[in-house]
């Protein structure tokens, strides 16, 4: 198959969706097949070679941004440049959800004269076979792209609803409707997890949607060999992930296991240093953070730790976090809600824990060191059977193939 894979970027760190669709592009590859991964708005981010390194940036952050301010603007090429999005992507105002409700509208209309050149740069390449967005909040370009490269279009369905739910009004409920009419122009939908896929089905009204559970390329991975008691995290530092609630449960741990250790690592923007700030006074010395580790840094950590948590706060799609932390054999502490049930579950990596239950849950499996050995090394084999990105590639192309059977 010619596989077309539209990815947004994030332009200055590391994200779960990013990270995902680049190992997807690459083992859809190793199987045969001709994918192609197209980064729009910002230069895409990964801790592993990009997929695509030489493709260009389609529906520049900048073009788009300065368009929707300024209708008369004709967007210029040089505007998208890979180390000005950088730059651009730095400015976290541009991107936040309370403040970018009338572009969120204007993308899901497919407004953008940007997606012409997006167009005419595609009938330049091979034609598709199928075009596959990364979220559904591209799905204002799918009635173009369908009819004018002549292939239907899938959507990944990957933590849209926290994004439209932070949009100001009036734009939160004018941006669901539009969204909902906009899935009629989309011919397939996957999810990560049954969870998000029946929850999302909930909100957009939709019949069926196929679960393919994200997968990581696991080469690099080595069992974690933790030579003090240490709680780890590896995901952006933000309150949403639930950062500050670890930090206070750490706290409270070190108070019956001092020589007990934190290690934070992930993405951090501008707009995260002061939360992550204050929370360093609030872990005291036993506490160290890494801000946007490369991979070498990010293994490295991994094999440091005893026991892992990201107590987000909201109903996460999937938590590829998880996955990271589990192929390095170390057990997870995570909530009862959003993904973590069925992916527990899926790999018998770990426990979940109730609201306010989390310092005595890390601290059972820090004083039971066989048991989280055993509950690591559990994890650690099912995640390499079944959560690897090959046998993700090979559901995704099962999900293709159905699409294409029915076109």
């Amino acid at each position: 198959m010619r596989i077309v894979h539209l990815t947004p970027g994030t332009g200055n760190f590391y994200c779960g969706s990013c990270l995902r669709d680049n190992a997807l592009v690459k083992a859809l590859r190793q199987r045969g097949h001709d994918a192609l991964l197209v980064p729009l708005y910002l230069p895409v981010v990964t801790d592993e070679p990009a997929a695509n390194a030489e493709a260009p940036i389609f529906l520049g952050g900048l073009n788009v941004y300065l368009e929707q301010r300024c209708p008369a603007f004709r967007g210029a090429r040089w505007l998208d440049a890979p180390g000005l999005l950088r730059a651009v992507a730095k400015l976290n105002h541009l991107t936040r959800a309370r403040d970018v409700g009338e572009l969120a509208l204007s993308m899901l209309h497919g407004e953008s004269r940007e997606l012409d050149k997006l167009i005419a740069w595609l009938k330049t390449q091979p034609p598709p076979d199928v075009i596959c967005l990364s979220n559904s909040l591209l799905a204002g370009l799918a009635h173009r792209l369908r009819a004018e490269l002549h292939a239907p279009v899938v959507t990944s369905l990957q933590g849209e609803d926290s994004f439209l739910d932070a949009l100001a009004e009036p734009y939160q409920p004018q941006a669901w409707q539009l969204l909902r009419d906009r899935c009629a122009d989309l011919a397939g939908f996957v999810a990560p997890s049954r969870y998000y896929a029946d929850h999302m089905a909930g909100r957009l009204g939709l019949k069926s949607v196929a679960v393919v559970p994200n997968g990581i390329a696991l080469d690099d991975y080595k069992p974690a060999a933790p030579t003090v008691p240490t709680i780890g995290y590896l995901t952006r530092m933000h309150p949403s992930k639930g950062l500050d609630a670890l930090v206070d449960a750490f706290v409270k741990v070190r108070v019956r296991l001092p020589n007990a250790q934190l290690l934070v690592a992930g993405a951090q923007t501008a707009s995260d240093r002061r939360f992550v700030r204050d929370l360093r006074r609030r872990a005291g010395p036993a506490a160290e953070f890494h801000p946007n580790p490369d991979r070498a840094t990010k293994l490295g950590l991994l094999r440091r730790f005893s026991v892992f948590s990201v107590p987000a706060t909201y109903g996460e799609a999937f938590g590829l976090y998880v996955l990271e932390a589990l192929a390095a054999g170390v057990p997870v502490v995570q909530p009862r809600h959003g993904a973590f049930p069925e992916l527990i579950e899926a790999t018998g990596g770990g426990v979940l824990c109730e609201p306010g239950q989390l310092a005595a849950a890390l601290e059972s499996l820090l004083r039971d060191p066989d048991r989280a050995r055993q509950l690591g090394a559990t994890g650690r084999r099912n995640v390499q059977q079944n959560f690897s990105a090959a046998v993700m590639a090979e559901k995704f192309e099962a999900v293709l193939r159905e699409v294409l059977h029915a076109a």
